[in-house]
């Protein structure tokens, strides 16, 4: 009776633990395209047409959800702006 008790309290852990890492396998992939207005925010542009250049160019990585929903990519926005850094002046 014990053994199962224990085997039941780690199958629950167990149990726990995928959810808790599920959870936060949705919340990367959700929080891997971000809409317009949060795209232009970190672009630090006010500009759509600069946006639609970018995308135009493939500067950055984009989806079109729909014909009037795009997201974008947030890795390639940072690496967007790495790439625009003075880091190379160092």
């Amino acid at each position: 009776m014990k053994q199962t008790k224990i085997v039941i309290e780690e199958l629950e852990r167990i149990f726990t633990q995928l959810s808790e890492m599920t959870s936060i396998l949705k919340g990367q992939i959700i929080n891997k395209w971000i809409g317009k207005e949060e795209a232009m925010k970190l672009l630090g542009i006010k500009s759509k047409t600069t946006l639609q250049k970018l995308r135009d160019e493939n500067k950055i990585i984009y989806s079109n959800v729909n014909a009037k929903i795009i997201l974008y990519d947030i890795e390639s926005i940072a690496a967007y702006l790495n790439e625009k850094s003075n880091k190379n002046l160092i």
